[in-house]
């Protein structure tokens, strides 16, 4: 066959994003190519220092890559510009995920924009992230009016003509999973999760809990204010103006009088809310851009 036919047969890319993976780029790569051997693998090696690049080619896989560390992230929009399928499998290096977890992910591919592989109570995870987990998901939640079971999951299933409308807006970091799902959300689009079980991850991992986890938590603030604003601007607006109310009744009732703190902070409720209006229009304006 030739290879113009070849790449006219491809419909499914499996995107893995890897860095310094050497120890286990090239089972993971062998796994998939075994399961699906008419799909491409396409690994988008980061700036590895160590033999990643070569291993992966050495278990047949395409691999494109960064000159230099850019990012998780930067990874997986360089590897949905270049994948040659139409649907894309995005999937960590480091053997934590299971490739036969694959074609049930493309069970949903026709019922759904995006089908996301939700870790378990029985998947091999620490239980710091487990907990870390938790928050972020009971938080996008309540941000997306949607439940949320695994946010930071980097199993997933995309078109890759949909997922690429949202390029522009993923970090160059490990947060683009959070970027990408709420993104989808706030354009109207479906969601499925599917229960996976996950492995130990083969070698140490890149995310440092007290550092990575406050920068999580900032990101996802960020990405809450970017997608669903109101959500975040209303309940600060209503507690700064219950305070206010709360504390001039207070001051009323013992010395007679409205203090210039209960101004202040009933003044500050209504700065808010007003940020929070037009904010909300924004992100409405930004997103009738997106098909």
């Amino acid at each position: 066959m030739s290879d113009t036919k070849k790449a006219a047969a491809i419909t499914v890319t499996v995107l893995i994003p890897a860095y310094n993976e050497e120890k286990s780029i090239g089972n993971t790569v062998r796994r998939v190519k075994e399961l699906h051997p008419d799909f491409e693998v396409l690994v988008i090696d980061d700036g590895s220092t160590d033999q990643t690049m070569q291993m992966a080619m050495d278990a047949g896989a395409n691999v494109w890559p960064h000159p230099y560390n850019i990012g998780n992230g930067a990874a997986i929009k360089s590897g949905l510009r270049v994948a040659k399928g139409e649907w894309i499998v995005m999937m960590d290096a480091d053997s934590q995920h299971n490739p036969e977890d694959i074609s049930r992910l493309l069970e949903y591919k026709d019922q759904y924009d995006m089908v996301i592989g939700a870790r378990t109570k029985g998947s091999e995870t620490a239980l710091h992230r487990d907990l870390a987990n938790y928050v972020y998901n009971k938080f996008a939640t309540y941000v997306t009016k949607f439940k949320i079971d695994d946010l930071t999951s980097g199993f997933r299933l995309v078109r890759k003509s949909t997922a690429g409308q949202y390029i522009y807006l993923l970090p160059n970091t490990f947060s683009y999973p959070t970027t990408l799902t709420m993104a989808y959300l706030r354009s109207g689009r479906s969601i499925k999760y599917l229960p996976i079980e996950v492995k130990k991850r083969v070698g140490k991992s890149k995310i440092k809990l007290v550092e990575d986890g406050i920068r999580f938590f900032l990101i996802i603030s960020k990405i809450a204010t970017l997608f669903s604003p109101f959500r975040i601007f209303l309940p600060i607006s209503i507690i700064l103006f219950c305070i206010g109310f709360a504390y001039y009744f207070f001051t009323f009732v013992t010395q007679g009088r409205f203090t210039n703190m209960s101004a202040l902070l009933i003044s500050t409720s209504i700065i808010v809310f007003m940020i929070g209006l037009v904010s909300e229009q924004i992100s409405q304006m930004r997103y009738e851009k997106v098909g």
